[in-house]
């Protein structure tokens, strides 16, 4: 059944970013059916993550790295990815063109 809203279409998408791969919030909302909708992708991931079990840990921003601030998140949400896999450079980034999800 196809998701009915701009919501519903987010966090299906969410769900499908499999272990050891990224999405960037403006690459989820596009994909969802609104290029603006960036911010709305980060007021599902935190109304929603706990209750719907969404990868919130998956998603960060366009320039490959994390949005959230040492000491409010940081630091978990880069050992959740870290330990699927994902790697981080010096510069705390990491390589879109290798973790990069792209649906298929």
């Amino acid at each position: 059944m196809p998701a009915d809203s701009f919501t519903d279409r987010i966090k299906e998408l969410l769900v499908r970013i499999p272990r050891g791969r990224v999405a960037a919030y403006g690459q989820i909302a596009l994909l969802a059916g609104n290029a603006g909708g960036a911010r709305q992708v980060v007021r599902v991931l935190h109304s929603s993550s706990a209750r719907d079990k969404l990868p919130w840990h998956r998603v960060i921003n366009s320039r490959g790295t994390i949005s959230l601030r040492p000491g409010a998140g940081y630091e978990l949400q880069k050992e959740l990815l870290e330990a699927e896999g994902v790697e981080f450079g010096d510069n705390g980034r990491i390589d879109l063109k290798r973790f990069l999800w792209s649906p298929g």
